[in-house]
This record gives structure tokens, C-alpha cells and sequence, in this order.
């Protein structure tokens, strides 16, 4: 069985290096000594300043969302995972929807002033399969109009556009860290930020708004547990020395997908000049509805499991107000991600691929 993804996990020999010291201290959460080693790395892999691991991904926008002080509208994209929208609805502000690129499949930069009213607080777009934005274009109407940027990069881990890693765009960056993802510690997620008081803001947040373990009597603000306990950060510390490899290998994979493909009536969406990839998705946009659904059929019988991802259009939730997002809703429905993960093998996507030729 070939599903979408599989989560890549280290030898129990190497993990267990890190328990043995979790069992000898009991020191297994409350900001201990491997979420910090943690932070350490990823800042220095990443190319950022400032680095704060949460226990998902998740409640990285909702802390986001709270440490920007968001009230009212905030502006995002239909064509995302739920939690984009759901995060936002959660901390009682808006979403306004705007309508997405038909090339690059990320929140349409056109299209944002038109949204934009008096109740504006934010523009949250995504990053979407790693694709960046147009960081520069949402940077220039951000700042005309006074307002805050939060990026969902929850798929662009170890992303860099024009030399710098993207995750150093905008106010607060996001990421995810979710066994699904590129680099993962099984569930988990960071908040980045160039601004020291955010920065301060983000780790109170996280941890119920104490001041610190000097003061654990004094609050600085209102918090929640979002904390990353010990035995997650161990299976980061895991897996972080291998990303090189590891995005080698999906690259490869990815070549051959697009060799293998080039001659049919699907495509992938388009790549921002100047941006690199970490490979961490391999979606396709067929002509039409029925045709992926009979192409999942197929594939199904055969044991492999792709992924319709993102559908629904979020425009389309029972909980949000709709408007239209005609772009999005129509991709929504014709794209559909192929398996690729570190352990598939290239003869695997050779059969994958000659089952999607054989019912086109």
C-alpha cells in the first residue's frame, strides 16, 4: 500500500540516546533542555532570529493571531488547510476571502486591496505546497494600509527566496511540524519573527503568559499551554541532521514525477522565479473533477492512496460568510497530490505514473 505520504522516523537506537537522558533528569517538558537545543538548531538551519517551538502548528497562527493583537477582518486565502481559516474564526476575528493565482495556487496580491475595508486588522496568506507568495507585493500594500502580515508556512520548511529564508518575511511566520510534513516532531510547530518584543510576546503566550521558571508567581499576560514536551524535540534533534538527504531524495523523486508526466494533460502549478523548493508535495491539476475522481478510483484499486488536498475550497465552510473565489473553488476540485515521501521508491512512481497515463 502506497498512501500520500508516510512519516519518516529515526532508528530507536538514536532516539533512545535522548530518553535515556529524559529518564535520568524526569526533565520532560516545561521548556527543558532539548526544546531549547531544539530552537538552537533550527534557527541556525533556517537563517532566522528568532525561533519558538509550540506543540502544533496550529495554535503557532491562533498565538499569532494573539500576539499581533488582531481585532476585526483579516484577510486570507480559500486555497489553504482548514486550520488556516479555522484559527482565525477561533480568535473571534474575520476571514475575508480572497481569490487565489491560477499559476502559483497563493492568495491572488491583485486582488488584496479590493478586499480591504476599515475593520482590516491583517493579511494572513499561505505559502501554499511551499510555493512562496508575492512576500514583496503583500509587504508594499501592508504597509500602505497600516496593517500586519502573518505567513502560514506550515509547508515551507528550509524555504529561501533571493538568498534568505522566506520565513523571515512578514510579522510572524508559522510553521508546522506535523508528522505529515517535510520536517517533523511528530506533532509540533515554530513561531519566527525578526521583532524581539514579539518574540517575548510569542513565549509567554505559549506558556500559560508566565514570565519565566526566575518567576513562576508572575504573569506577564494572558497564555495558553502550547508548550513542545522533551520526547517531541527529541524526534527533531532526530531528524533535523538528515534534512539535506532527506530533500535530496524527495527531489529526485519529484524529477521523475515531472519526467515521467510532462506529456499529459496535467500540470503542476508554477514555481516562483527566485525560490527554492524543499519538495515537500507533488500536486497535480487535472482538466476536470470526473477526471481525477476516476484517476483516484483507479489508483485506489491498486493500492494507492493520494490525497485531495486542499478541498474543500474554505470560502465554502458552513462556518465562514461566502463569497465567491471562483479560482479557487474550481482547483480545489481538479488538483490531487501523489504520493512522495522519503521511503517511496522511484519505481513506485514509475507505476504511479503509469496508471494516472493509462486512464487519461
Amino acid at each position: 500500500m502506497i498512501n500520500v505520504t508516510k512519516t519518516y522516523l529515526p532508528s530507536l537506537d538514536e532516539y533512545n540516546k535522548h530518553l535515556k537522558e529524559l529518564w535520568k533528569t524526569s526533565y520532560v517538558t516545561n521548556d527543558g533542555p532539548l526544546v531549547r537545543k531544539l530552537e538552537e538548531k533550527l534557527k541556525k538551519y533556517l537563517g532566522v532570529k528568532n525561533l519558538s517551538v509550540v506543540s502544533n502548528g496550529t495554535l503557532g497562527l491562533q498565538i499569532a493571531i494573539k500576539v499581533l493583537n488582531l481585532r476585526g477582518e483579516i484577510i486570507t486565502t480559500p486555497f489553504s488547510y482548514v486550520a488556516t481559516t479555522s484559527s482565525i474564526v477561533w480568535e473571534n476575528c474575520k476571514p475575508v476571502f480572497v481569490d487565489i493565482n491560477s499559476k502559483t495556487l497563493c492568495i491572488d496580491v491583485n486582488k488584496i486591496e479590493a478586499a480591504i475595508t476599515g475593520k482590516t486588522s491583517a493579511i494572513l496568506a499561505v505559502h501554499v505546497y511551499g510555493n512562496v507568495c508575492d512576500v514583496e507585493k503583500i509587504d508594499k500594500i501592508a504597509k500602505k494600509y497600516n496593517l500586519k502580515v502573518i505567513y502560514d508556512a506550515a509547508h515551507a520548511f528550509g524555504v529561501n527566496y533571493k538568498g534568505r529564508s522566506v520565513l523571515n518575511y512578514g510579522d510572524i511566520s508559522v510553521l508546522s511540524f506535523h508528522a505529515t510534513k517535510v520536517f517533523h516532531t511528530i506533532e509540533g510547530g515554530a513561531l519566527v519573527t525578526s521583532d524581539g518584543d514579539s518574540a517575548k510576546r510569542i513565549w509567554f503566550h505559549r506558556n500559560f503568559g508566565h514570565e519565566g521558571s526566575a518567576r513562576p508567581d508572575k504573569f506577564l499576560g494572558l497564555g495558553i499551554n502550547a508548550k513542545m514536551s522533551e520526547l517531541h524535540a527529541a524526534t527533531g534533534l532526530c531528524i533535523l541532521p538528515k534534512m539535506k538527504n532527506m530533500i535530496r531524495k524527495r527531489k529526485k523523486l519529484t524529477e521523475r514525477y515531472d519526467q515521467l508526466l510532462s506529456g499529459c494533460a496535467s500540470k503542476m502549478p508554477k514555481t516562483v522565479q527566485g525560490a527554492t523548493s524543499n519538495y515537500g508535495y507533488y500536486p497535480v491539476l487535472f482538466e476536470s473533477e470526473a477526471q481525477l475522481l476516476k484517476i483516484v478510483k483507479y489508483l485506489n484499486a491498486n493500492s494507492i492512496f493520494p490525497r485531495r488536498y486542499f478541498y474543500p475550497s474554505l470560502n465554502t465552510l458552513s462556518y465562514v460568510k461566502y463569497n465567491s473565489c471562483p479560482i479557487s473553488e474550481d482547483i480545489s476540485r481538479k488538483v490531487l497530490c501523489l504520493p512522495l515521501y522519503y521511503e517511496l521508491r522511484i519505481e513506485d512512481v514509475g507505476l504511479i505514473a503509469k496508471l494516472i497515463l493509462a486512464k487519461l
